[in-house]
Order: structure tokens, then sequence, then C-alpha cells
């Protein structure tokens, strides 16, 4: 199916940075986005058409959203698949990616048995309701093991190593829906930012990722490892696609392992990781989303220049208070550096308020001005 574009209308269930910058992409092509977000003025309310005020999960919101689109998607995993099928059926309105596919993506242990089923390399994992269960997967995986919370999580968010029961304890509320996979020593973190059109497909150049905290602060592209990594991961990309349901974007996080490549989780929506894109290739992914939304043709995906983006996080140790950023204009020095403000009012420790990105030819040079551009910005004290 394809909607009338120029005059198209994307209803889009979440509206925070994935969702403004969804609508800044759309925009030249004459699609509108229209957002649902519980957040008065969230981050996405200057570029959309409008915002409906109201909980992700609020079926007559939901239905509002719906009454006024061309097609529904989401930028954030808390959306209702079962709701937005509803609404779907109710409006004859689709929803990309499918509410089938949310579903599964939204619980770690159905997603990592699809992608089992399907082939697609996952690292040992086992579903954990007890602590009978973790004690086994001790047993499998052995000390320390990664126990992720099935639902919920976001941004690193429930996910952490664990060495006993105890600490598990410690560390989620309860031991039940959990799943526990077995540590992976990997050797890079890579990422695919995946598009699956309407009946064609595109890749974007394989990243490279930098993590603290389980946060993402560096995106490298290409990833500085080898030619036939890059393949490999691109190729599990493909694969991740073929095993999910509706058009979209996905951001596919991988590990590379001895050569060898393992999906860690995957996004049913632009991603992170795939910010850099905005600058370094000739279609950005949100572009290259609300094409796919639209049943257009996808774009080109192929990489201008290396390209390094680097995210503007709030102190780890800081206090809750008003986003005032400070050092812009020190930041901006460096000509090549492009900063994306997420316009969020409030920052908070670890909080995603924006990124720098820089593009040029030495990737190790490329890394150390974006961190000047990172580290020249600071939030004022309240």
């Amino acid at each position: 199916m394809t909607v009338p574009v120029p005059g198209a209308t994307v209803g889009v269930v979440g509206g925070g940075q994935l969702g403004r910058m969804l609508a800044e992409a759309a925009s030249p092509l004459g699609v509108e986005v229209v957002v649902l977000d519980p957040t008065p003025d969230c981050p996405a309310c200057p570029p959309a058409a409008d915002q409906i005020t109201a909980a992700f999960d609020d079926e007559a919101a939901v239905r509002a959203l719906a009454e006024r689109a061309d097609v529904l998607t989401y930028e954030i995993e808390l959306a209702d698949p079962a709701v937005l099928a509803e609404v779907s059926d109710e409006h004859d309105v689709p929803v990309h990616p499918s509410p089938g596919t949310l579903e599964t993506i939204q619980d770690k242990l159905v997603q990592n048995r699809a992608f089992e089923d399907a082939g697609v390399p996952v690292p040992p994992f086992r579903g954990v309701d007890d602590a009978d269960d973790l004690e086994a997967a001790f047993d499998e995986f052995g000390r320390p093991l990664m126990l992720k919370a099935r639902t919920g999580g976001y941004d690193g968010r429930g996910n952490a190593p664990v060495e006993s029961v105890a600490e598990a304890r410690e560390t989620f509320d309860g031991l039940d829906g959990l799943v526990a996979e077995k540590l992976v020593d990997f050797e890079r973190e890579l990422s695919v930012i995946a598009a699956s059109g309407d009946g064609e497909t595109a890749t974007f150049p394989v990243a490279e990722n930098v993590h603290e905290a389980e946060i993402l602060r560096e995106s490298v592209v290409p990833a500085r490892t080898s030619d036939a990594v890059r393949e490999e991961a691109t190729a599990v990309a493909r694969d991740v696609l073929n095993a999910l349901d509706g058009r979209g974007v996905f951001g596919v996080e991988l590990f590379e392992v001895d050569g060898r490549i393992l999906v860690n989780e995957v996004a049913p929506r632009p991603h992170n990781s795939g910010h850099y894109t905005i600058e370094g290739c000739h279609t950005s992914q949100f572009e290259q989303f609300a094409r796919a939304l639209c049943g257009l043709p996808l774009g080109d995906a192929t990489l201008r220049r290396p390209t390094v983006m680097a995210n503007v996080l709030g102190d780890p140790d800081g206090e809750e208070r008003p986003a005032e950023l400070e050092g812009v204009s020190s930041a901006l020095r460096d000509d090549r550096v492009a900063l994306h403000w997420y316009g969020k009012r409030d920052v908070r420790p670890l909080r995603k308020m924006g990124h720098v990105t820089v593009v040029g030819d030495d990737r190790g040079e490329l890394l150390m001005r974006a961190r000047a551009a990172r580290d020249a910005l600071s939030f004022r004290d309240s």
C-alpha cells in the first residue's frame, strides 16, 4: 500500500527525539507527522504538525491518532501492540512495523526464540522465573552471566551482569520475567540500520559502537573491523529483516566475536547508533523511515564519507534540573561539527539530550573532534 505523497500524515506513538528527527526528515517529502506522547510540548512537537497528549497505550488517544493518519507507527517500544492492531482494523489504517513484530521485540525471550527459529545467530539463552532457573543458567553459562528483564527495558536499562542469585535479587525486582544469556566476550559492539520497504530492503554501513554503563556514547562509521566482518554483519541484519514483518527501519545491535556475528537485540524503529546517517549518508535513517512507511522507494543508504557521532548525555552524578546547555559556541568552533539538540526541558543522569556528528576522512581524528565538541558542552547547575 502506498499512501498519498505529498499530503500523507504519519501518526507516531511516541514524541521523543526519534519522532522529532522523523518529522524533520518527512517534511521535505510533503509528509506530515502527528505524535502521541504523554509529555506536553514533547521533543517532537516543534517540527510535528500536532501532538495528542496522552499515555502511549491510551486506546481512545490511539484511535484519535488513527483518525488523522494514513499510516501508524511507533518510536518507542512502550506502545501497546494489541491496541494498535485493534485500531488498525477498526480504521483500516496500516501499522508499520506490524503489531506482531512489536509484540515479538517487546519480550526479549520471545525475540531470542524468534531469531533462533529463523536461524539468526544469538547468544545462548534461557528464561528465568525463579531462583532454580537462575541457578540452572549459572550451571549452563558460567558466572557472571547477562541477566535481562524480558519487557520494559531500553537504552541498556533492565540489563545487568550478575554472579549470584543474591546479586540478581538486589538488581532486579524479583526473579520472574527475566532472560539469562551467556556473557559474550566480544571484540566490538556493532550495529546495522536496516530498512524494509515495499518489496525491497536496504542496509546502512556497519557502525562500531562504544558504550559506558550500558549507554551508547559514540558510533564510528565505517566500523574499524575487517571487510569480512562488515559483510557478515550486513548479511545477519538482512536475515533479521526476513524474520520480522512490516515496513520500517530497524536498529540491529550486534557482537563481533572471533570474526563471527551474534545479534544482541533489535529495535523496531530508528536507532541511536544510526544518527550519524543524517550527515554521513545520502539518505538518513529518518528519511528512509518516512519513505518505508509511505511505500515510497527506499533511498541511497551508502556512506558519503567516514563519520563519527557522539551522544550528549546528562551528567552521570547530576541531579534532575532544567536543561540549560552551555558551551555551544566552543563546540561549534570546529566547523566540521554538527550539533543536534533534542529540546528536552529537563536533564537527568545519562539522559540523551542531543548528539554531535563530524564527517571527514580519518576516523581516529574524527573521534577526537567529536569527543572534544561533546566535552565542550555542559549543563548549568541549578
